[in-house]
């Protein structure tokens, strides 16, 4: 019974992604970059809209799974979807073996590669950078560093690591292991110290694992989202699932050399329109980090905007409101026309 009801679903689903406008795309195939073949997903239904090109978080968890929730963003804008090497169908083509150098250096180079490729298939100058927690972490430097590419960045669940300065979200999950009885986890937790870069991939994923299960919103969305978006996912099979989840768990090595950034030091000038628009109750990157960052940044433009009722995974627990903030905010400085719903 719940096979069928998946087998239902899916069907609807895929009927609802359907684009049919005369100038609309909807391509998805495997494209040679930084030595291995990597999957794009080009959706939307007007080629003359802008073109998002979007960095998923994880790492290693693609953002395919979300298309059924973001096809209104489809309306006004093209939006690239690319399962980064360690992710999604990318992971699959080549399995473990076939992934080659997996470090962030790899991830952005092949990031510039996807923009190329993305600049020339769609004829289009400047894409609008589109990045989410993890994501974000390579998001920045490509913003920061390649300002000719992009016509702006939009950061939500926002990364700032700081090298290290802030504890704040680890000082919570301790707070909250011991107001709910958890010393198991707690004892765990506190052997691990706050110093993010001392630790393991295996205690990085624990701890992110723990945030998440902790905190009440960022649970619910987890269960209601991000679970359901794979399970009723119409562009995975059972297989493709199991897939999709060892290429998070392969792709964890990533997550303690994350850890290591100092965004800071690396700079807060950028040189195109900046824009964080976060969960306000995000406990796995709080918005206070990233509004003192947003704070230090200069750039022609900048807007901060907080989410309500949200936590993690903010642009995918309230689409429409965030599609509100692009159509309201970045559309308008990207095309330079004001755009309403």
């Amino acid at each position: 019974m719940l096979l069928t009801y998946r087998a239902l679903k899916r069907r609807a689903l895929a009927k609802k992604l359907a684009i049919t406008t005369p100038n609309g795309i909807d391509e998805s195939s495997y494209v040679r970059i930084g030595g291995i073949d990597q999957w794009l997903s080009v959706r939307g239904e007007d080629r003359s809209n802008p073109v998002i090109l979007e960095l998923h978080g994880g790492p290693g968890a693609s953002n395919l799974i979300f298309t059924p929730r973001t096809r209104a963003w489809e309306r006004h804008f093209t939006i690239v979807r690319w399962d980064m090497r360690g992710a999604g169908r990318t992971f699959a083509a080549g399995g473990a073996e076939g992934q080659g150098e997996l470090t962030l250096d790899r991830l952005h180079a092949d990031a510039l590669e996807v923009t190329e490729h993305v600049r020339t298939r769609l004829n289009v100058d400047k894409v609008l950078l589109l990045a989410n927690s993890f994501g974000t972490v390579i998001g920045l430097r490509l913003a920061r560093n390649h300002p000719e590419l992009y016509s702006a960045y939009v950061g939500t669940d926002q990364n700032i690591v700081g090298g290290g300065r802030d504890a704040s979200a680890y000082q919570a999950l301790l707070a909250r292991l011991e107001k709910a009885g958890r010393k198991k986890e707690l004892a765990k937790i506190t052997a691990m110290g706050s110093d993010r870069t001392a630790w393991s991939a295996h205690e990085w994923a624990e701890h992110a694992k723990t945030v998440v299960t902790t905190d009440p919103l960022t649970y619910d969305t987890m269960k209601t989202v991000v679970i359901r978006s794979l399970w009723f996912s119409p562009f995975h099979t059972l297989r493709d699932l199991r897939t999709y989840l060892k290429a998070q768990t392969f792709s964890e090595r990533l997550g303690p050399q994350a850890m290591t950034i100092d965004e800071y030091a690396e700079g807060t000038a950028f040189r195109l329109p900046f824009f964080v628009f976060q969960g306000e109750s995000d406990v796995l990157t709080p918005p206070q980090p990233a509004r003192r960052f947003y704070d230090e940044v200069t750039a022609p433009l900048k807007d901060f905007a907080l989410i309500r009722e949200a936590s993690h995974f903010a642009a995918f627990r309230h689409p429409d409101h965030f599609l509100d903030l692009l159509l309201t905010k970045v559309r308008p400085v990207t095309t330079g026309e004001a755009v309403g719903r």
